[in-house]
């Protein structure tokens, strides 16, 4: 491996993990604005409330049935993907249990909080999405949606959040004015955030891990070949 794709390779990598630490970032701050949890989170303490499982067990088996269902609609797996499912949550784990985000009291800050959260979730994604290594569980719908249908971030994440809010809430979990916002607000402002950066999500050309196992194939054949 020649020194400047072990560069490449390495800035990628840390590109990766500060956008997913970024994301994380901006779930905390939604978290501790105290007004509604996200959309995702109605649905985990729903599915916790009808089996019995914790609600942060209910988030990681979740997280393995949407990715089963982007796989069936055809996106692929990246090492983002892996990387997503794994670090995000021991990211939110270290700020929440360090107090590294304040937790404001009243309406009108914890709203300020909610929507600085979704705007810090938008950068965090666009941070990780724009290394090229595909999407996590979650975003990773989105952005097969988004390629099946041809709408934009607004239309789909929205119709998401409000679809795992819909269901969580029949399931039995919590909802609050936050989560209203989120459900309805989160998509248009993602898109407007990429508006202001010219990033455009479909415009991504991703590196699967299926990839790096064909070049590692045709690596060790070429090298087989020649002794």
């Amino acid at each position: 491996m020649n020194m400047t794709l072990l560069k490449t390779i390495s800035l990628k990598i840390l590109r990766l993990v500060f956008g997913l630490f970024v994301f994380a970032l901006g779930t905390v701050c939604m978290l501790n604005a105290k007004i509604g949890v996200a959309s995702w989170d109605v649905l985990h303490q729903g599915i916790s409330n009808v089996t019995g499982i914790t609600v942060g067990r209910a988030n990681i088996y979740l997280g393995f049935i949407i990715l089963a269902i982007d796989i069936l609609l055809g996106q692929d797996i990246g090492w983002s993907t892996l990387a997503n499912m794994i670090l995000i949550g021991v990211y939110v784990d270290i700020l929440m249990i360090n107090n590294l985000v304040p937790i404001f009291e009243g309406f009108l800050p914890g709203l300020i909080l909610l929507l600085v959260g979704i705007i810090i979730q938008g950068i965090g994604f666009f941070i990780y999405i724009s290394v090229g290594w595909g999407a996590g569980p979650r975003d990773g719908l989105m952005v097969v949606l988004m390629k099946k249908t041809g709408k934009s971030v607004r239309l789909i994440k929205s119709f998401i959040e409000v679809l795992a809010v819909a269901v969580g809430f029949l399931l039995g979990g919590n909802l609050g004015i936050g989560t209203i916002i989120v459900a309805f607000f989160s998509g248009p402002i993602w898109q407007y955030v990429f508006k202001l950066i010219k990033f455009n999500v479909n415009e991504v050309e991703h590196r699967f891990i299926k990839d790096d196992i064909r070049f590692i194939k045709e690596k060790f054949q070429s090298s087989s070949n020649n002794i």
